[in-house]
């Protein structure tokens, strides 16, 4: 496995600014996609990159959509204004979050198949396809929640708001914050 991850790990501290946390975290989604694609139309088997994707997708998404639904877009919808138009993008959003975690379902269906029988997924149409495809989409996701959601819950989310969200996503780390939303010293 590789030294170096190629996607970035988020520095713990940046947990404090959960709106920067969630910006940083579309970036690694997006070092997520070009590793896809790499790995997806490689011809031959990306054996680290391949363990990579497979880490991420089991372990990172899903806490990034729990992120999103059970915390930011709560916020978003007790705080947003109507002149926001906020409530059909954020059910667009959590609409293609249940695609994106299905999407995911497949592309580890279809590493795990590699790594079993050594094949490079760039080898078959299909598979080269479901690569592609997951990366298209998640982009095009990732644009919407940086270009849209984010700036709008930098307008209309209070400090406590904030404060809340940087525990939960501490919490779900297994980061420990204090009360206050600082770093606990042990």
């Amino acid at each position: 496995m590789n030294q170096v991850p190629l996607i970035e790990p988020l520095p713990p501290e940046l947990v404090h600014e959960p709106l920067n946390w969630l910006f940083a975290e579309h970036y690694r989604h997006r070092q997520l996609c070009h590793l896809i694609e790499r790995v997806g139309t490689a011809t031959v088997l990306l054996t680290d990159e391949a363990h990579e994707i497979l880490t991420f997708l089991r372990h990172d998404m899903p806490l990034h959509v729990i992120d999103e639904e059970d915390d930011l877009f709560p916020l978003l919808r007790r705080r947003c204004q109507a002149a926001d138009e906020l409530d059909s993008v954020l059910g667009a959003l959590s609409a293609q979050h249940h695609d994106d975690l299905n999407r995911a379902r497949a592309l580890i269906d279809s590493l795990e198949r590699a790594l079993a029988d050594g094949r490079a997924p760039g080898q078959d149409r299909e598979s080269r396809r479901v690569f592609t495809d997951f990366a298209l989409h998640e982009r095009r996701h990732i644009a919407l929640e940086n270009a849209v959601v984010l700036p709008i819950a930098r307008l209309r989310l209070t400090a406590a708001d904030l404060r809340s969200l940087s525990i939960r996503l501490a919490a779900r780390r297994g980061l420990l914050l204090d009360p206050q939303g600082e770093e606990a010293t042990s």
